[in-house]
């Protein structure tokens, strides 16, 4: 299996600058702006276009991570009742516009899982969704307001998201699964 790269850690970061100035486009501003990011490289991603808005904007977006393991529901059974108090963001959610933010989106199932564990956290009032890479096959009626970038990718095919905080380099790269 041979991997080929899409976006090298330049190519990341370009992508993350701009996806942070579409924020504060769709947004007018960042009045009543949070983040929130899936966990694991969601939560970096969000972390980054805090860093970001900061830098372009010098503003101090709230932003967190949610952990979405209790509410899959290729997870959930009758013997086990998913409990929000799991999600502490450290900040309120009612009212605010959330950017909800992944690394990769694929069927939409992680992202249906997300929206189920803010709503357990409050009412914002509204929730966007910002991906690193779109690879499509959906499953969800789900579609993102901010894409990073469009990979058509077979199921067989494989994303791989490579972020420093975990792998130590910044990359984006597909493999066949097949091969």
């Amino acid at each position: 299996m041979s991997e080929h790269i899409l976006m090298d850690g330049a190519a990341i970061a370009r992508t993350l600058a701009r996806l942070s100035h579409e924020i504060v486009e769709k947004n007018k501003g960042c009045e009543n702006l949070c983040l929130v990011g899936i966990k694991r490289r969601g939560e970096i991603v969000a972390a980054r276009l805090q860093a970001l808005l900061r830098k372009f904007y010098d503003v101090e977006v709230p932003c967190a991570g949610i952990d979405i393991g209790l509410y899959r529901d290729d997870l959930v059974s009758g013997y086990f009742v998913p409990d929000a108090k799991v999600n502490r963001l450290g900040f309120s959610i009612d009212g605010k516009n959330v950017v909800l933010c992944d690394d990769v989106l694929h069927t939409g199932r992680s992202v249906r899982a997300a929206i189920e564990a803010l709503f357990d956290l409050g009412r914002p009032a509204n929730v966007r969704l910002l991906v690193l890479c779109d690879r499509g096959g959906r499953e969800m009626p789900v579609s993102p307001d901010f894409v990073g970038k469009n990979i058509p990718a077979a199921r067989s095919e494989f994303i791989d998201v490579r972020l420093q905080e975990i792998e130590g380099e910044d990359a984006l790269g597909i493999t066949d699964r097949q091969s």
